[in-house]
């Protein structure tokens, strides 16, 4: 039988674990992306206007004008993107190989740390002098 005082499982126990400093950051990501996506869309709706691109030997592209900027944006963007994720991933997987060896490190000279000696009979276990009463 569950005593009266206890509160039913939630999850609210995930976001008292994380720091208010780091919630304060994710709302103001949040926050940041939502304003870039209503800019967005209101560029978009005041430029919807039909654009000739002139390409190679007479071809010729037609596009609405938010669609070609979003794609330059784009066609730049993800390959940079994708090059910092890389860096990133190779940098992380580095570092973590460094701290393995490290712990390996320490945990050889734990286990070659000899062990203190034990007192000889007859002599103090400690260099301490014996309490007075």
């Amino acid at each position: 039988m569950a005593c009266a005082h206890t509160a039913p499982v939630t999850n609210t126990g995930i976001l008292r674990r994380i720091p208010l400093k780091l919630r304060t950051m994710q709302f103001l990501k949040t926050l940041f992306w939502v304003v870039l996506a209503i800019i967005g869309v209101v560029f978009a709706m005041n430029n919807w206007t039909p654009v000739t691109v002139m390409l190679w030997g007479g071809l010729r592209l037609d596009a609405k004008l938010p669609v070609l900027v979003f794609g330059a944006f784009l066609l730049g963007f993800l390959p940079t993107f994708a090059w910092h994720r890389a860096a990133r991933w190779r940098l992380r997987r580095r570092l973590e190989s460094q701290e393995r060896a490290l712990a390996d490190i320490r945990g050889l000279t734990e286990i070659a740390a000899p062990a203190p000696l034990a007192a000889a009979p007859g002599t103090p276990a400690s260099l301490e002098p014996p309490a007075q009463s």
